[in-house]
């Protein structure tokens, strides 16, 4: 469970250093992170981290597949990990 715990806070730091990035380079008009890359850090449960750097640095937050997806999955994962961590007790 301990490891759990600090592998989602580990991938959701990384989801906001990611979103960081990736809006720093947007304004320098520079080789960009694949969205690709963004929707498998959420789905990798780093999707509030991705969610917090949206809203953060003001980031996607202009593009529907980010608005609705992003927060969809946080949801499901939510949802899912709840039900995993109930189950545990």
């Amino acid at each position: 469970m301990k490891i759990l715990f600090y592998y989602i806070l580990f991938i959701n730091l990384y989801g906001v250093i990611v979103m960081y990035y990736d809006k720093s380079k947007s304004i320098k008009h520079q080789w960009r992170v694949p969205e690709s890359r963004i929707f498998l850090i959420s789905l990798i449960l780093g999707s509030l981290g991705i969610f917090l750097g949206m809203h953060l640095f003001r980031h996607k937050t202009k593009h529907k597949k980010f608005t609705i997806g992003i927060p969809l999955i946080l949801i499901i994962q939510l949802y899912l990990l709840s039900k995993f961590i109930f189950h545990l007790f």
